[in-house]
């Protein structure tokens, strides 16, 4: 058949054209290309807008998408279990952006809250995937985009969500006709010679005639997403072998995919390619241009908020696992990495099916950090060319190398001395640096806690001496004082991560992975928090009950706790995370002797952790800070009815006092059955404090009580006071005596029929129109009036509270009043020689 050139065809829709073969022709219009012989290259110029929906084979592939990638198989999924990706998938933060070494290192160290800010000053430069092959600020589109991310951060989730959503008509549409998906693991297993269209076949499942048909229909609106490239074989040296040009042409698969990847194979294409960062170095060098690098963050605080509702479609079950995650700082960073949040709600979920409390919280941090090691070993490194603990143990050298010299970056000489392959351990980043006119190599752990786990792990797990010998060196370095609060020791998390890998359930999965915790390692470090406890300083408790909390071991928890003669915590912030640990190991217990929470920022939401196990505590003693009347009647209703016998509680303010809570002072205490309450006020006026008592089993509505002085309403107290029918005595202590309240201490002495005794002490002056009403009454039998206050003995011109008063007057004198069943007494005190 001889070449035909300059060819022009015309048909009307719908009609088919057999023509000879065309090169370097241009062809307009909405045309289907049955069949293009190998070597010819063809231009298709939309003059008509080019409409993929009349595509057969493209819909017929975007079918086979929707049906294959609605569902996600999670790694603890049984034959035919899956879920939805719409029930999993929550958008990640991705940014365009390289940081340089000193936010990099910010980025590793901090923690709870100090993470979320930090990833929330990358915001300004996130991207979503509708938006990675949007025109630069130069105009440019990128042909090849790079979405680096750690293990487990989602990278495969959004290509899934991204060929689901594309084939949806949901992303994508005016730019992509067509998206491939291959994967870098499955093509490592590939066996012979393939070519593209072979590859693209054996993944989606077409024919190479139709995969033909669809790269043809428009070659420049075609995307190649390549997943995993970290995971990818590359040939030693493929110098000497060519690399195929054409879509049929055969060669390995790994080379037909590096050919794709440099633009010698779909020319106009587009890549999409994921890599970790150990990779991204190489895979740059071999991407064809221009390119863009963005990368996977994870997920922000809202994002982790997001996962965990979808997960669990169950408010109360989102709560609370929500709630205990992000009263745990350490916990709260790592869940910025996906799968760890599928870790901790998969668990969560498991103790809920169990018949577990909800509201005790979660697994230990370690045994999260555990799962996520081991799950990261299974499913994320391919190609280790090293026993599972001989790179743990490499690991653990390494971290303790970093923590030892404050280090969070390494350079590659001190990686490749340490780590037998860093390229194939999931649980390193690198990282390119501009350093002057070159560019410098670091690594590091995912982020410090990793550094601080693989260190405690690799002390546990060292032979007996050795382990004995780090051990104790590390629990010798003492705390330094961090302003007016006392920070806990550097390695604090070590030894908390040290504790929770002798758990005995995490012992036996450590046995499983050929990893051994020496038992002498495990008394040596008992007996040193016994002999900490018995000689603690009071800063120290706080972080100590983390330390219970991961080891898990009741019975050691209980003995610690018996062998603490009281808890007190002061000069250190307590954390939300130390509540949890406090409240688990009150749980341990039958009772605790004492505990004092004073300047530790105890805020009520950190209270109400602890509420379900003060009663617990046989004496309580408590500042809280900024706490409303609701606060305080959950408190006061949590400890009655327990092992409580005293309680004191201090609310601290900002600023000045709460006008929503006018309580400045709180004590409880119970002798020989005999409730005794006392409150202070801030802003009433009539009633500065009180103080009662009634039998122990006598229920007391303290909401009630405490509104009731709220409103300094006399009426509404002596209703109050009537839902106390055992009410034995009560203290008041006042500004003044009026007419009023002469009238209103009658009446109580008289209706409360279970009153014994009422005191009443006036700061101030007992005025004439009180006492006047006192002098001619008397009260029931068996129950006594006393009034202590200061009285003017002028016989006219008496001092009152308009003019001037005193007690260092001559004229005015300290008097006892006391009312009974047989009248009125007074009585005046011994002046004394000097007032305060």
């Amino acid at each position: 058949m001889s070449r035909a050139h300059n060819v022009s065809a015309v048909a009307q829709t719908g009609s088919h054209i057999t023509a000879p073969i065309l090169t370097s022709n241009t062809i307009t219009g909405n045309v289907y290309i049955t069949h293009n012989a190998s070597g010819i290259s063809t231009s298709h110029q939309d003059s008509v807008k080019t409409q993929p929906s009349a595509n057969p084979v493209i819909c017929k592939y975007k079918k086979l998408i929707c049906s294959e990638y609605q569902h996600v198989t999670e790694y603890n999924s049984l034959p035919g279990e899956n879920v939805l990706l719409c029930q999993r998938y929550t958008e990640p933060l991705i940014i365009q952006r390289h940081r340089d070494q000193k936010e990099r290192e910010d980025e590793i160290s901090s923690k709870g809250e100090s993470f979320q800010k930090v990833l929330s000053s990358m915001s300004s430069h996130e991207f979503v995937p509708k938006s990675l092959f949007h025109t630069d600020d130069h105009g440019i589109t990128p042909r090849a985009v790079i979405l680096q991310g750690n293990s487990g951060n989602g990278k495969s989730f959004v290509v899934q969500k991204i060929m689901m959503d594309w084939a949806s008509g949901n992303l994508y549409k005016d730019q992509f006709d067509v998206v491939f998906h291959l994967k870098c693991k499955e093509i490592n297993c590939i066996s012979g010679e393939k070519s593209l269209l072979e590859l693209l076949s054996w993944s989606c499942g077409l024919t190479s005639d139709e995969i033909s048909q669809m790269l043809q229909w428009s070659p420049e609106r075609v995307l190649f997403i390549i997943d995993g490239f970290d995971e990818l074989r590359l040939p030693q040296d493929d110098n000497n072998v060519t690399s195929p040009t054409d879509p049929d042409q055969r060669c390995t698969p790994v080379l037909t995919l590096c050919a794709l990847l440099r633009g010698l194979l779909q020319v106009n294409s587009f890549l999409l390619v994921t890599s970790r960062s150990t990779a991204t170095d190489t895979l740059t060098s071999l991407l064809k241009n221009p390119q863009r690098f963005t990368e996977i963050m994870g997920f922000s605080e809202r994002g982790v908020e997001e996962y965990f509702q979808k997960f669990f479609q169950d408010e109360k079950l989102f709560r609370n696992a929500y709630t205990f995650v992000k009263a745990n700082e350490t916990l709260l960073t790592a869940c910025s990495i996906p799968v760890i949040c599928w870790i901790i709600c998969t668990v969560f979920r498991e103790r809920f099916n169990d018949g577990a409390d909800i509201t005790s919280g979660l697994e230990t941090t370690t045994s999260i950090y555990v799962d996520f090691v081991f799950t990261l070993l299974e499913y994320h490194s391919q190609g280790l060319n090293q026993s599972v603990p001989s790179l743990l143990m490499s690991l653990g050298q390494l971290a303790e190398r970093g923590m030892q010299k404050q280090q969070v970056l390494f350079d590659e000489k001190i990686i490749n001395e340490t780590v037998q392959d860093p390229a194939c351990c999931p649980f390193l980043c690198k990282f390119l640096f501009k350093r002057r006119i070159q560019q410098e190599t670091m690594f590091s752990f995912m982020h410090l806690s990793f550094q601080e786990f693989f260190t405690a792990l690799y002390y546990v797990c060292l032979d007996k001496d050795q382990a004995m010998m780090k051990l104790t060196k590390l629990c010798s370095i003492s705390e330094t004082p961090g302003g007016f609060f006392y920070e806990p020791p550097r390695f604090s998390d070590v030894v908390k991560f040290a504790f929770g890998l002798f758990n005995k359930d995490l012992q036996c999965t450590l046995i499983k992975h050929g990893l051994f915790v020496h038992q002498n390692a495990e008394a040596h470090l008992k007996q040193w928090f016994i002999n900490e406890i018995q000689n603690f300083n009071i800063c120290k408790a706080a972080y100590m009950f983390n330390y219970l909390y991961e080891l898990h071991e009741k019975s050691f928890v209980e003995e610690a706790m018996q062998t603490w003669n009281g808890i007190r915590i002061s000069g250190t912030i307590l954390r939300r995370t130390d509540c949890w640990a406090l409240k688990y190991c009150a749980q341990c217990c039958h009772s605790i002797r004492s505990i004092y929470l004073g300047d530790c920022k105890l805020t009520p939401d950190k209270l109400s952790i602890i509420l379900p196990v003060v009663h617990k505590f046989e004496s309580l003693s408590l500042k809280v800070e900024n706490p409303t009347y609701s606060d305080l009647v959950d408190l006061m209703c949590a400890v009655t009815g327990g092992k409580t016998q005293r309680v004191n509680v201090i609310p601290e303010w900002d600023g000045p006092a709460d006008e929503h809570c006018s309580v400045r002072s709180l004590q409880l205490s119970v002798i020989n059955d005999v409730s005794s309450v006392r409150i202070g006020f801030c802003y009433s006026n009539v009633v500065r404090s009180l103080r009662l008592t009634l039998p122990r089993s006598e229920a007391i509505d303290w909401a009630k009580l405490f509104q009731t002085f709220h409103n300094t309403d006399l009426d509404a107290f002596t209703s109050a006071i009537h839902y106390l029918p055992e009410l034995k005595t009560l203290e008041l202590n006042i500004n003044f005596l009026n007419k009023s309240l002469s009238l209103w201490t009658l009446s109580i002495c008289q209706n409360v029929s279970s009153l014994t005794e009422l005191k009443i002490n006036a700061k101030y002056f007992l005025l004439e129109e009180g006492i006047e009403i006192l002098q001619r009454s008397h009260t029931r039998p068996n129950c006594t009036l006393t009034i202590k206050g200061l009285r003017c003995n002028k016989p006219s011109q008496k001092c009152t509270l308009r003019r001037r008063f005193g007690p260092e007057l001559n004229c005015n004198q300290q008097v006892v009043i006391s009312v009974n069943c047989q009248g009125f007494t007074e009585r005046t005190l011994r002046r004394p020689l000097f007032w305060n």
